[in-house]
């Protein structure tokens, strides 16, 4: 018999699901092939991953989700499917709940999309949380309590910040400076500085892979392969860490004034309790090398990575489930 309770992490590079009872069964990129020609589905997820840069001129890579919300309706409906039948077979006898996380500032227009999707996936309830507060639950964090508790969620598309503090958001603020902001700022510093063309999954594994923003060295370096703008030719450069460092920047500073801004809003007795319990960092983004000790050194409060940053968010989902009344109270 199929699970009850799903949650959904539905982001805009990866989407995570968790089944009550199971724990976390699938994480998948957010990505569809389409056929050009004949609109065909060619891939979801995975499959479709594997194809970029490198499909032909009739097969487009597409993204169902921009900025943590839906950007094209009909992909997104077929992309979730894709996922739950992939899990099993959504029956209709045992319709479940679904709980599905989103940024902090999505619209009730884009609400109200989420929602429909998940009806016609024959859902018999379904919860919109924001993914700031089912992070701090994944990351250990008792919300429930009179003391503020600040996340700063660094996924693909959004940089969500939040102050919690009783169940509920407090403060909070989204900005679209994340993991994909990240990777195409390293793409235009290279094109820039190289006139060399690197795709995503290069900058994507230049990000994961060698970045370090806290102590680059110029020692450290790394061949990357990609196309000369100027002859149109195969070529290759050598970059070093100081660069990548300087390429990211512009980003990291942005992030810290959104954070700083939210301090701004939140009244001074949580502010007393963020000081000593410090802030929770979490999402794919949040594993860049040095991040966290960048901020605490420019926010000057401890910043604290859970176990699995990158989950934190699905995880919640689960601790809710058990949780009832978390659900009940929004």
């Amino acid at each position: 018999m199929f699970a009850k309770y799903i949650g959904i992490d539905l982001g805009t590079t990866n989407v995570l699901i968790y089944v009550k009872g199971k724990g976390i069964v699938l994480n998948e990129p957010s990505l569809v092939a389409v056929d050009n020609e004949s609109k065909e589905i060619i891939a979801v997820g995975k499959e479709a991953k594997e194809m970029l840069g490198r499909a032909p001129k009739n097969i487009e890579l597409i993204e169902p989700m921009k900025d943590g919300v839906i950007a094209d309706f009909e992909l997104a409906e077929v992309m979730l499917n894709t996922f739950i039948n992939k899990i099993k077979g959504l029956s209709m006898i045992t319709r479940p709940t679904i709980l599905i996380c989103c940024p902090n500032n999505i619209t009730n227009l884009e609400k109200n999309a989420l929602k429909e999707i998940s009806e016609r996936m024959g859902a018999r309830k379904i919860y919109i949380e924001e993914e700031t507060k089912m992070a701090a639950l994944g990351a250990g964090m008792d919300i429930s309590e009179a003391s503020a508790n600040m996340v700063v969620d660094i996924g693909g598309g959004t940089t969500d910040i939040a102050v919690i503090s009783l169940n509920g958001i407090v403060t909070s603020k989204s900005i679209k400076i994340a993991g994909n902001y990240f990777d195409n700022e390293i793409i235009k510093y290279i094109k820039n500085k190289y006139k060399l063309l690197i795709g995503k999954l290069t900058a994507e594994n230049i990000k994961i892979d060698f970045a370090n923003i806290k102590n680059p060295t110029k020692k450290e370096k790394l061949e990357v392969k990609g196309k000369n703008i100027t002859t149109g030719l195969p070529d290759k450069i050598e970059i070093n860490q100081v660069e990548i460092k300087e390429a990211l920047e512009d980003s990291i500073d942005k992030i810290v004034k959104a954070i700083i801004q939210v301090f701004e809003q939140t009244p001074p007795e949580l502010s007393g309790d963020i000081n000593d319990k410090g802030l929770i960092l979490t999402g794919g983004g949040s594993l860049l090398t040095g991040l966290n000790e960048v901020l605490e050194e420019k926010l000057s409060i401890p910043i604290l990575i859970p176990n699995s940053p990158f989950t934190c968010v699905v995880e919640g989902t689960g601790v809710v489930f058990d949780k009832p009344k978390i659900l009940k109270d929004n």
